[in-house]
Formats: structure tokens, C-alpha cells, sequence
């Protein structure tokens, strides 16, 4: 029996291939600790869903989870979809103890996995000082996602890149500054880079990213990465939030003796 358990949230989508790589992804967070139970639920659309998860672990004994949502900005599903449906668990089963994770982004990690997948599409490192950079998410009608997904961008300019343009996917992105991917590649050429590379800061393939797809090859985007899915820094960072939640936990007394682990 496993006292604690690790519940990765994923958001779902009526493309098997989201649910597919998310399996990829958990199947390597198993390997990284193979101690550790690791299970992953779903808010909508796939099975099982998070309820679900919760329920059996509790069936099976475990009295402590940590919850670590796959979203890449602290947005409405980690602020109000997530916390409603742990709270919702926590009340059926009062007897087990759930924690919910800080979201996987921003963290060097991710900006390592981007660049992984840059490489893996062609990008050489002589290619920096040339090449635009698009870094395409889903998109975000919440500010301060917005406002992450722009710095994002500014800090990864300063790694060599010839320029970095955020930019957006949904339909949200008139609304704000950022541009749609297309928009972005386009201004990128006429700025002057050589070469234009798409990079989507998106977890796993579905209709938005197919969107930023569609967008890179309507504007000539010379190279498309591939999304984030399983690469192993993002596997990495699953189990640092996890850990991370895990020691936010150990509240002590004033004699210095942990109340919990």
C-alpha cells in the first residue's frame, strides 16, 4: 500500500491523441520514481476522471495526495475548475488528504524541453542568431497568464534567439496583445529573420495546438517543434511540484517538531 500518492491532472480533449501522450508522460514520471504511486485523472472528456482517481486511491488506503495540474499558466482551470474539484473530494472523502500543486509553468524545465524540441525539428545551434522564435501557447483571456506567456518570451531572447514573438491560438487572442501565431510568424519576416520557427508551449496535441499548426503553415513558417508531450524535462518538473507541495506541507510546531510530513 502506497501512504502517498501523485495525481497528475490533465485537462482532456476528444483527440486520443491528448490522452495518449499524457499516458506517455505519466509512464515516465512512473520511471523517474518507482516508488511512488502515480496516477492521472481528467476534468472533461477522457476517463477516469479526477473524482474517480480520488475515490479508488481512497479505497485503496492512500490517505495523502498531491495534485500537480498539467497546466503550463496559473489560469481559470487551476484557479477555479481544479480547486472545485478537489474541494468536492476532499468532502466525500474526509479521510484522505488532497494537495494541489503549483502549475508546471514558467521554470527552466520548460524552456529546456522547448529548446529539445526545436533541435529535434532541425534547429541547429548555429541557427540562433538568424532565427525567429514564435513561442505559441494555447492562449488566455486571464492576465496574469498573459502576462507570463510575454515575459516567457522576453526572458528566451536573451538565450541567442535573432527574436522571440509570443503569441496565441484561440479565438481570445484579438483581445489581447499577443497575437495569433500566424500574425507572429508573419511579423517576425518582416522584421528580418532569416528563418521563422514555430514553437508551441502546449503539453500535449488537440485542436488548439493543431490551430498553431495551421497557423505556422498559413503564414510559411520554416520550422514547426513538435508540442511539449513526455520530453523528459517536463516529466522532471511534474515531480518537483509535486515535491514542492510535499514540503509546503511540513508545518512544525514551535518546538521544531513536524506536525505532518
Amino acid at each position: 500500500m502506497h501512504a502517498t500518492a501523485l495525481v497528475i491532472i490533465a485537462h482532456g480533449s476528444r483527440d486520443p491523441r491528448h490522452a495518449a501522450t499524457v499516458t506517455e508522460l505519466t509512464a515516465r514520471v512512473r520511471a523517474l520514481r518507482p516508488g511512488l504511486r502515480v496516477e492521472v485523472g481528467y476534468l472533461d472528456f477522457c476517463a477516469p476522471s479526477v473524482s474517480q482517481v480520488l475515490s479508488r486511491l481512497a479505497a485503496d488506503g492512500v490517505r495523502d495526495v498531491v495534485a500537480v495540474p498539467l497546466l503550463l499558466t496559473h489560469a481559470f482551470h487551476a484557479k477555479a475548475d481544479i480547486p472545485a474539484v478537489l474541494d468536492a473530494a476532499r468532502a466525500a472523502l474526509p479521510r484522505l488528504s488532497v494537495r494541489q500543486a503549483a502549475v508546471l509553468g514558467p521554470s527552466a524545465l520548460l524552456g529546456a524541453a522547448l529548446e529539445r524540441r526545436l533541435a529535434e525539428a532541425g534547429v541547429r545551434p548555429g541557427d540562433r542568431g538568424t532565427t525567429g522564435v514564435v513561442l505559441a501557447s494555447a492562449g488566455s483571456s486571464d492576465p496574469e497568464a498573459i502576462a507570463v506567456i510575454a515575459e516567457i518570451a522576453r526572458e528566451w531572447r536573451h538565450t541567442g534567439w535573432c527574436a522571440v514573438r509570443p503569441a496565441f491560438a484561440s479565438a481570445a487572442a484579438p483581445l489581447t496583445s499577443i497575437p495569433r501565431t500566424e500574425d507572429a510568424v508573419r511579423a517576425l519576416r518582416a522584421d528580418g529573420a532569416r528563418r521563422v520557427a514555430v514553437a508551441p508551449y502546449v503539453i500535449a496535441p488537440g485542436r488548439l495546438p493543431d490551430r498553431i499548426a495551421d497557423g505556422a503553415a498559413r503564414a510559411g513558417a520554416d520550422v514547426l517543434a513538435d508540442v511539449l508531450g513526455p520530453a523528459p524535462e517536463v516529466a522532471a518538473l511534474v515531480l518537483r511540484r509535486y515535491e514542492q507541495a510535499r514540503q509546503a506541507r511540513a508545518v512544525r510546531t514551535p518546538l521544531g517538531v513536524p506536525l505532518s510530513a
